[in-house]
């Protein structure tokens, strides 16, 4: 019989042959209804469209339980949330601040200039986008680290401006968190509104022509950012009309491990993302039944001693968390690879050989000493990752989120000559024969 206390339910896919896609359906896996949620906020989205502040203030008197003053957060409130904030909490912003900006640094791209043949070249120039509206959510948790991780890969990138988006807290007065406005601030980040969830993807997207103190808010061009399920729907509404990073989902941690592992580790690693939110996603894959003994035993130490063990005992418990048993490292790292994980962590022998070899993660974390909530904060990485298995196919947020390429080609008369018979011949057999009269125009007469 299954251990109905236990936190973490174990999938045994030992002896089992499965293909990436079998394996994907048989972990565990937050369920997820993104086209639901759409739905369900499109009429607040639409409403900001055609309404523009005044859907925003009554959506957020209904969905935050406070109606702001000001959408626009003054000047003066920014500079009093950085005056007051605390000295430590300023030192380690700016910690992580210096790391973020150092790694992102070495993510810039020069030019890159091909001569094809003499005479013809093809450049790439990297672009940044002119004006990017950035979300910071602000239920369960307040996340200063996620101003860090939106702003400085934005402000590297060269992008001329930046509005941030956080919802209005009761507590405040309906302006966002004050720990929110003092990482602003402390950042040159000077247009912020006091809007949270899908009516402020809306508001960001279509601008308003008047946020009810006399000014009026642009539309973005890029939205980015964390979020709950509506605010991914909303990002899913106005994609096109603008672009987005992700439709984040919540938060996931797997975790490769054998018996070389600490189970204290592996289990306060577990439980640091379960505290997130109930939804939150906790695996640990691993060929040792012992170590799957292990970390429930520590979990069942850990859990009760933490703030927040409510939500976390939710979530360990819940189907989108638990332990998988493999026949050993090789088919571990299969499963990982085909779980695609939001944040993987290695903590095997010769860790970082098999992290080496990962495909599929939105980030990994090598080894004991490289926790994901090293990640969160000050690792220098970016926070702001792909989750529900979306690594498959994209990744992170960083430097490159904000830049666009654009091919500038340059050829001379000689070099045009040389190409000539390819691309006429190709035109005609695509039957757009006026494609290779553009061309032959050139040498004729």
């Amino acid at each position: 019989m299954p251990d109905t206390d236990a936190f973490l339910t174990v999938t045994d896919l030992r002896s089992r042959r499965l293909g990436a896609a079998e394996l994907a359906a048989a972990l565990p896996r937050a369920e997820l209804d993104v086209a639901a949620a759409a739905e369900a906020v499109r009429p607040v989205v639409e409403d900001v469209a055609a309404r523009g502040a005044d859907a925003v203030l009554e959506a957020s008197e209904r969905f935050d339980g406070i109606r702001p003053a000001h959408l626009r957060v003054p000047a003066e409130a920014l500079e009093r949330a950085l005056e007051e904030l605390d000295p430590a909490i300023r030192a380690a912003l700016e910690e992580s601040i210096a790391r973020v900006r150092a790694v992102d640094g070495a993510q810039v791209r020069p030019a890159e200039r091909v001569e094809v043949v003499p005479g013809g070249t093809v450049t790439q120039r990297w672009v940044p986008v002119r004006r990017v509206g950035l979300y910071v959510p602000g239920g369960r948790a307040v996340l200063p680290s996620s101003v860090v991780m939106n702003v400085v890969p934005a402000q590297v990138a060269g992008v001329e401006q930046i509005v941030l988006a956080s919802p209005p807290q009761k507590e405040f007065g309906g302006l966002p968190h004050p720990t929110i406005l003092a990482a602003c601030a402390l950042l040159g980040v000077t247009e912020v509104l006091a809007a949270g969830g899908a009516q402020a993807i809306a508001l960001l997207a279509h601008g308003a022509s008047d946020l009810g103190d006399g000014t009026g808010l642009e539309g973005v061009d890029l939205i980015t950012g964390p979020g709950n399920v509506y605010v991914a729907a909303a990002k899913r509404l106005v994609r096109g009309r603008v672009g987005i990073d992700a439709e984040a989902g919540p938060t996931e941690i797997a975790i490769l491990a054998d018996d070389t592992a600490d189970p204290a580790y592996v289990a306060a690693d577990l439980i640091s993302q379960a505290e997130h939110d109930p939804l939150a996603a906790s695996v640990l894959v691993t060929p040792s039944a012992a170590l799957v003994e292990e970390v429930e035993a520590e979990l069942a130490t850990q859990v009760p001693r933490t703030l927040h063990h409510e939500r976390i005992g939710q979530a360990l418990r819940g189907a989108q968390s638990g332990a998988v048993l493999v026949d050993d490292l090789e088919q571990g790292l299969a499963t990982v690879d085909a779980y695609g994980a939001e944040h993987l962590e290695v903590q095997t022998a010769s860790a970082e050989e098999l992290a080496a070899r990962v495909t599929n993660a939105g980030a990994v974390f090598v080894g004991p000493h490289s926790p994901v909530s090293l990640g969160d904060y000050a690792a220098g990485s970016n926070h702001v990752l792909p989750t529900g298995g979306t690594s498959r196919f994209t990744g992170g947020l960083g430097v490159q989120t904000f830049l666009r390429g654009i091919h500038v080609v340059h050829y001379d008369r000689d070099a045009l000559a040389g190409a000539r018979e390819a691309a006429t011949t190709l035109a005609r057999a695509e039957g757009l024969p006026a494609h290779g009269t553009a061309i032959d125009v050139r040498f004729e007469g």
